[in-house]
Formats: structure tokens, C-alpha cells, sequence
């Protein structure tokens, strides 16, 4: 297709009246794509909606069972020809795919450096393309030791420098703070403005406004809205997500905790060297305390702290008055200290066992004596907290590996709380969640804190903190602000980018 100048008019990447199936799952039934030249197009929905599928067709990782896709109107070369693929597109996922313990260089042409390798030339030429690229990172420096932003930089310019001129960016800010987030977007940008095309994926809604011409939304592994982002509103693009109306930031006000409720964890001259300095810390029972801060805040490591990942290097954390052993997760679970990390996948899961021995580990010895495991109690039990969980899975006996990431982290948060913990400690629990399963997740929160459990809460997310009691910000190590409930959005992010109001 060519239009009066002799110019394509064909679609960059286009999917056609595509369908998957695996067994008796439809993933993705008749769905059609078709995304302009140099546009930054999104693509929405829920977990499981068909996202990863339609992603794993466009990037030849699988082939359609009906439909086809294609490239500047032309068909989309064989799933065994992978080199054809990677000229054509990359995708950037949420996990890293660089290889930390190679150098820069070396990830940027990896399968490309020839057979006999001079260093002076790769580096050389490696450097080259990030300058290109306006990435400033030393060519030479191991990739194991760059941070999580400058690592998807160097996965963009990797893809770009084999010629492939669409990239599919999978949840890239999900480990980014306000301010790499906008650097990236920056980039995003020019990048567009050279005619580079973009799939993004994203269930941060406001970024698809932010940076994206083009929604389409995805529903039941089907084709719901495909529009202009000017054109619907946030409210409408919910709806079509969940295929109800909702309204995502209106937060049920919680009771106050009454000022004599008794202190359930309490932190005291807390540091970690390099992290933070002199944290003192009181979360009362039933209390739910937000900690929001820049990636380089020391809010994350000051919650692995909490829950055991980490060793203090001074100061104490004390559950109802008792002080917790240090950088030890078993005392901190024996201690009642209940954590969701930062990475589900890494440190929130055992991808080979079930469902059910997932969310079950820590009370294990309850199923049984002297170490048997009582399946038929494992499995009632595990029932219990798909249901109160809302965990959307074929069973107890299913491998966690085959969750959506939602339920996948319903399953953290039900092993984080299987052992009534007096104290629940949660890093970015929402993170790479869809909305629905946001909802489900924060309500077992706030489930959790009605019943008594003190509540940290470690969040990026403003609509996480917005059912806390109280939100401390911390900034360069320190907290910086206390905000009460009630508090605005340019309060929040005034005090995370350390500017006075």
C-alpha cells in the first residue's frame, strides 16, 4: 500500500484476525492490531486478558493458530528464522534479559561479535552506539552493576542496532522512580520522532496518557477498543478493561486508630549504611503506614530491613516490644513479621511447587507431626485462601509458574499472612498488577489491618497510599515529610523529588 507520493501507508506491525489456543484455554481469540509508523501505541487490559499472548505472536516467539501478522504490509518471516525476527522486533521486558556478569559491550552485541574477538574494536564500537543513542554508560562496566534504568537503555539501544525499528516495552517502569520514569519517557519520545515504533504495555494508566497517541484494550483474550488516547477518558478506558465502570481513586475512608491502640512495631535510630540514616519508626496495631520515596530513597532496603532480607547496621526493630534477631527472615517470620517483597518472581515464590505448598509454607508444620505434610489439610486450607483471596487458578495442586502476574502476587500476599502476622510488611504489592487485581489485593490489606495487623507499606504508587492512615516520605536516606490522611497528589510528589512547597 502506497499513497499518492509512492510512500507506504501499510501499518508497521499489523495482527490480523489472530486466535491462540493452549489445550482447552482460548488465550486470544480474533484479535487485530495494527500499529502506525513511528506512533507509540499501548496496549491495556487485565491480567490474563491476552497480552503476553498477542506479545509472544508479534515477537515470533509463537506462532498464531489462525491469522497472521505482518511487517510494512509484508508477512511475517518463519518462528524458526530468528535472526529475520530480531531485525524486524524487540521487546524490553519488566525482567531484564542483559546478562550481569558480561560487560556492556558485550551484551550489546552478544551472538554478534565474530568469531575471533578483539576487545579494543567491541568496546569501541559499542561506544559508538551509545552515543548514538544518548546512553551514558561506560562500555567497559560490568552489567550486573548498572542500575535497572540504565539496563533498559542498553536493551533498547541492543535492539535498535540490529535493525529493528519496532520495540514492544513490557511494564518499563515498573522498578523506575517519577524521575527516571520521565527521562525514559523523554527518550521514548525522540525516539518516536526518529520513526521508531512502540508497543507499550502498561497498567499505569496515567503513563498511557502521558506518552502514548494510540489504546487498544484487550478483555477476556478478546479485542474490546482500539482509539485514539484523546479521545477516552480514564474512566471509560477502565470500563472497557473490566467491562463495568469503577472508580479507581475513590478510597473508603479508614477509622482512625485510637491514639492508646499499643505499638505493634516500632523502629528505633534504624540505619543502613548507604541506604538510611536514624529511622524511628511507630506503626500501632490495625495501623496502615505508607513509605513513599525516589529509587535511590532507601525505602526499599529499609523494608527488606524489617523483614529480615537485610542487616542494620545500627538501631532496632522491635515487635510488640520484643527486639527482632537482624537480617534474618526466619526471625523475623517467628518474630510475626509478614513480608511481600520487592520481587515476586525472585523472592516470593517457588515457581516448581503448587499453588497450595506456595501459600502454605510458612505454616507447614501445622498439617501435620514431626514434619509430615497432610495433603488433605494443605489442600482444604489452600481452598480457603483462593477463595478469600480471590486467586483465579484451575486449583490447589496447579504450579504457581502458570498464574497471571496478579494472582501470582495474591499467592505472596496469602503466605505473607497464612501465619496471622502481628506485623505485615509490603513492598509495591501492585506492581505490574491489573486493576481488578489491585483492588482485591489492597482490600485484603485493609482486611488485614482491621483485624489488627500493623501495616508498611512501601509504594510508588499514589492509589496504594491512599489507603494509609499516614504516608512518611523519605528522601536521600531520611524521612523527610509526614503526611496525614487527606494529603494531595502535589504534596506527595513535592516531598519524593525533595522540593519545598
Amino acid at each position: 500500500m502506497t499513497d499518492a507520493t509512492g510512500a507506504s501507508t501499510a501499518p508497521a506491525v499489523e495482527a490480523v484476525h489472530t486466535s491462540k489456543r493452549f489445550g482447552a484455554t482460548t488465550a486470544l481469540h480474533d484479535v487485530s492490531l495494527a500499529i502506525a509508523p513511528g506512533s507509540t501505541h499501548a496496549l491495556v487490559g487485565r491480567n490474563g486478558a491476552g497480552k503476553s499472548t498477542l506479545v509472544s505472536l508479534l515477537t515470533g516467539l509463537q506462532g498464531p493458530d489462525s491469522g497472521a501478522v505482518a511487517f510494512d504490509g509484508r508477512p511475517a518471516p518463519p518462528v524458526s528464522d530468528r535472526a529475520a525476527w530480531r531485525s524486524r522486533v524487540a521487546c524490553v521486558f519488566q525482567r531484564s534479559t542483559i546478562i550481569p556478569d558480561l560487560s556492556v559491550a558485550e551484551n550489546l552485541f552478544l551472538n554478534r561479535q565474530g568469531d575471533l574477538v578483539r576487545w579494543g574494536a567491541l568496546r569501541r564500537r559499542a561506544a559508538r552506539l551509545l552515543e548514538e543513542y544518548a546512553v551514558d554508560v561506560d562500555p567497559a562496566a560490568r552489567a550486573g552493576d548498572l542500575g535497572v534504568e540504565q539496563r533498559q537503555l542498553v536493551e533498547i539501544a541492543r535492539a535498535l542496532s540490529q535493525g529493528a525499528r519496532f520495540i514492544i516495552l513490557d511494564e518499563p517502569t515498573a522498578r523506575l522512580d517519577a524521575t527516571a520514569i520521565d527521562r525514559l519517557f523523554g527518550r521514548l519520545r525522540a525516539l518516536s520522532a526518529t520513526g521508531v515504533t512502540m508497543l507499550f504495555i502498561s497498567h499505569h494508566l496515567q503513563e498511557v496518557y502521558a506518552v502514548c497517541d494510540t489504546v487498544t484494550v484487550l478483555r477476556d483474550a478478546r479485542h474490546v477498543l482500539t482509539a485514539p488516547v484523546a479521545d477516552v477518558d480514564h474512566d471509560a478506558l477502565v470500563a472497557a478493561m473490566t467491562g463495568e465502570a469503577v472508580g479507581l481513586t475513590a478510597v473508603e475512608p479508614r477509622p482512625p486508630v485510637a491514639a492508646g491502640t499499643p505499638v505493634a512495631l516500632r523502629l528505633s535510630g534504624l540505619t543502613l549504611r548507604d541506604s538510611y540514616t536514624s529511622i524511628d519508626v511507630d506503626v500501632r496495631a490495625g495501623e496502615i503506614v505508607g513509605v513513599t520515596g525516589s529509587g535511590s530513597s532507601g525505602k526499599v532496603a529499609l523494608a527488606e530491613t524489617v523483614g529480615g532480607l537485610r542487616r542494620a547496621t545500627a538501631g532496632t526493630v522491635t515487635v510488640a516490644g520484643r527486639p527482632v534477631p537482624p537480617g534474618s527472615v526466619p526471625a523475623a517470620l517467628a518474630a510475626g513479621i509478614g513480608l511481600v517483597p520487592q520481587d515476586r518472581h525472585r523472592e516470593g515464590l517457588v515457581p516448581l511447587l503448587s499453588v497450595a505448598e506456595n501459600a502454605t509454607l510458612p505454616i507447614a508444620a501445622s498439617f501435620g507431626p514431626l514434619g509430615y505434610v497432610s495433603p488433605g489439610r494443605r489442600t482444604a486450607t489452600a481452598r480457603a485462601f483462593i477463595d478469600r483471596y480471590d486467586i483465579r487458578t484451575s486449583g490447589p495442586s496447579a504450579p504457581v509458574s502458570s498464574l497471571s502476574g496478579g494472582n501470582a502476587q495474591k499467592v505472596v500476599l496469602a503466605r505473607a499472612l497464612s501465619a496471622s502476622p502481628s506485623v505485615l510488611v509490603l513492598i509495591n504489592p501492585t506492581a505490574g498488577v491489573d486493576v481488578r487485581s489491585k483492588e482485591s489485593l489492597l482490600g485484603a490489606v485493609r482486611t488485614a489491618a482491621g483485624d489488627g495487623t500493623a501495616v508498611l507499606m512501601v509504594s510508588d504508587e499514589l492509589d496504594d497510599l491512599r489507603h494509609c492512615d499516614r504516608v512518611l516520605v523519605m528522601f536521600h536516606g531520611r524521612v523527610v515529610a509526614a503526611l496525614p490522611a487527606g494529603w494531595s497528589d502535589t504534596e506527595v510528589v513535592a516531598a519524593v523529588e525533595g522540593v519545598s512547597q
